[in-house]
């Protein structure tokens, strides 16, 4: 199993969801999932754990925390291993900094550099996506321009794996293949070296953030040129009503915070 998805409100179970396909059933009921994701759009609670699992027992639901939305930072995940709260997620979270209209007008800019000021968020960002990747056997780490070369290369090094940065164009010195993707005004395009990358190699996508998706897409369009097969996208926020995971198809997404 992948994602399992459900919807609460006062403890009762109003809609849940596995693959894409809804579902109801009771808040007490035992399932088996390797990876959760718990939402509530009702009042404005979200509640969001990216691994709770069990490779082989089952596991009860019987409480769930929430948290509001009101405030101006929605914290999004509560990471369970073994039906315990993993704190690191909370940190993580509110380590993330919100800066008002930035670049422009409208915008709410996810601001990271705060997280790398603490040692210790960072480091529980980095084993968060380590944990989750070390015994897949991935071969390569593809960092996104800017901030994936930032998360992208310490979790190479924590899974025995080589980074592979993808730039923007004239910024890589060899031969390149590129790809080109829209943006909300206009088109930019992504590059990766020739030869970085082997035919059957299995690969993970990292950047800091999912918007549109526009350079997920393109990564994965870079890999899949090469022959690589692209395991998973993972990413540190996503903002959701962009609505970004759509455009992935049936690639998975993992991300540890999810803000709105």
């Amino acid at each position: 199993m992948e994602t399992f998805g459900i919807s609460s409100v006062n403890g009762n179970l109003i809609s849940s969801s596995f693959n894409n396909s809804p579902h109801l059933s009771n808040m007490n009921s035992s399932v088996s999932l390797k990876t959760s994701f718990i939402c509530n759009g009702i009042n404005s609670k979200i509640l969001f754990s990216p691994n709770f699992r069990s490779s082989s027992k089952r596991i009860t639901v019987t409480k769930i925390r929430s948290f509001s939305a009101s405030n101006f930072k929605k914290l999004s995940q509560e990471n369970l291993k073994d039906g315990l709260q993993d704190d690191r997620i909370a940190r993580i979270s509110s380590a993330i900094r919100l800066i008002p209209d930035f670049p422009k007008p409208g915008i709410m800019f996810q601001d990271i550099t705060t997280l790398l000021l603490d040692p210790k968020a960072f480091q529980d960002t980095i084993d968060l996506f380590a944990e989750r990747y070390k015994n897949k056997d991935i071969a390569v780490v593809a960092g996104m321009e800017a901030r994936g070369f930032i998360f992208g290369p310490p979790i190479a090094l924590a899974i025995g794996a080589k980074f592979v940065p993808m730039r923007k164009p004239k910024k890589l010195p060899g031969e390149v293949i590129s790809e080109e993707y829209t943006l909300e005004y206009g088109t930019d395009k992504l590059e990766m070296h020739v030869g970085a990358v082997q035919a059957g190699e299995r690969a993970l996508i990292v950047d800091d953030l999912i918007a549109t998706g526009g350079t997920l897409c393109a990564g994965i369009r870079l890999l899949e040129r090469v022959g690589a097969e692209v395991v998973e996208c993972a990413c540190l926020i996503e903002l959701p009503e962009l609505k970004g995971r759509d455009r992935l198809g049936n690639k998975p997404l993992f991300i540890l915070c999810f803000s709105g």
